[in-house]
């Protein structure tokens, strides 16, 4: 296959979370036919519900800065598939990309026919093979993982990670992870296992329960970013900007300190790490665009204080969701912030229509000042018919729709 029909297969197996299969049996047989090209590096798997991709770059930043050879994985991407895989800070080709993709289709499709596998594994689960296969051709020496979604049952989660990292646990993907805050931790929770080093983010009282009685269960000790309070810890001014990026910061800083066994990482290549890290999508500036894809309460949250602390011009707001997310919450968090509001839907089998959105979000919208729109370009023009001079579009609500969104813009230049 070439790169074009690698990318349609791969979209031919569904949506990647509504065609999720839970369970790591198939990728499991799928890597062993594969070699086992995870067994290559040491890994970091990053879980939780915000901030794991936050925390993957600036530990990335970091490692590259101390000289290691470092791959990462991550989802969803915003323009291209190619995103996923990073090696050394570059993305993977499109040619090695379509390489890979093919030998993972092939060797899937020889298990069906052997029978080993019912069905070929799906579109998040080759995806991930591509990477692991991706990394240990290029030879590095550790890989960073972003879980997808939950942990127990995630595709990054069959890499057996000798460290895990969890970030801040909150309400996300119930439909999948269950109901409460502890069912959603326990899930998450479940990528420590024996021997695991690990390193926990600030939590709230029920989550921190679920991952130490986790950690007790399994026999390891965690290390805690609260270790950081009172002692003065000093951070650089961060590659990535918002409050909430502190404590990234610091889980990103543990990752470090952890990996010092196994690497020479210094003082100095920690702080440059922070410093220069970059994470696409997340209050992400291209001119008078601000990108940023809060799209559960917790990104909400956060988002609504950098505007509230940084952002005095007037605010055109773009806003789109998908059909699993807390949107009358999440509008309450970010509406009151827009002096115009466009409704529009991204060209994802998830996603909620404006008008769904508008259902959702009713009484916390003033119809005056409120837009609905069929897609994201036609969005992106009404935010620029409407907006003033002087005002930032914010394009928010889902990455699905900050990626389609830049990828219009892309094609503008």
């Amino acid at each position: 296959m070439n790169f074009s029909e690698s990318e349609t297969y791969l979209l031919s197996l569904g949506n990647e979370v509504e065609a999720m299969k839970l369970g790591l049996e198939n990728i499991r047989k799928l890597l062993a036919a594969l070699g086992n090209p995870e067994t290559n590096y040491l890994k970091v798997q990053v879980a939780g519900t915000n901030g794991k991709g936050s925390v993957c770059a600036f530990l990335d930043s970091i490692c590259r800065e101390a000289g290691i050879e470092v791959g990462v994985f991550t989802s969803p991407h915003l323009v291209s598939i190619t995103e996923r895989v990073r090696i050394n800070g570059v993305d993977i080709s499109e040619e090695e990309f379509a390489r890979i993709a093919t030998l993972v289709r092939e060797t899937s499709e020889s298990l069906v026919a052997k029978g080993d596998l019912e069905t070929v594994p799906t579109y998040f689960e080759q995806v991930t093979a591509i990477a692991l296969v991706g990394f240990a051709e290029a030879n590095v020496k550790l890989v960073i993982l972003e879980t997808g979604l939950g942990g127990r049952y995630d595709a990054t989660t069959a890499a057996n990670a000798e460290i895990a990292a969890i970030t801040r646990i909150d309400l996300d993907h119930q439909e999948y992870l269950g109901e409460t805050l502890k069912e959603i931790a326990g899930e998450k929770a479940a990528i420590i296992r024996q021997g695991s080093r690990v390193v926990v983010c600030v939590q709230s009282r029920i989550a921190m329960r679920v991952i130490l009685g986790r950690c007790a269960e399994v026999g390891v000790k965690a290390r805690l970013t609260t270790e950081f309070l009172g002692q003065g810890f000093g951070l650089p001014a961060l590659g990535l900007a918002g409050n909430h990026q502190t404590e990234n910061a610091q889980v990103a800083i543990l990752l470090a300190y952890t990996l010092g066994d196994f690497f020479d990482i210094t003082d100095e290549a920690v702080t440059a790490g922070l410093e220069k890290a970059k994470h696409p999508g997340r209050l992400e500036y291209q001119g008078r665009y601000l990108f940023d894809g809060a799209h559960n309460i917790g990104g909400a949250k956060a988002l609504r204080e950098y505007l509230d602390e940084f952002v005095a011009q007037p605010l055109t707001m773009i806003f789109g969701a998908m059909k699993d997310k807390e949107v009358s919450e999440i509008a309450e968090i970010l509406f009151p912030k827009a002096a115009n509001i466009i409704l529009t839907q991204p060209d994802n089998s998830r996603a909620l229509s404006a008008g769904e959105i508008e259902v959702a979000a009713i009484g916390l919208i003033d119809p005056e000042r409120c837009f609905l729109t069929e897609n994201v370009s036609e969005a992106l023009s009404k935010a620029n018919e409407i907006a003033t001079d002087d005002s930032i579009i914010l394009i928010t609500g889902s990455l699905y729709l900050v990626g389609e969104a830049k990828q219009i813009l892309k094609s503008q230049i």
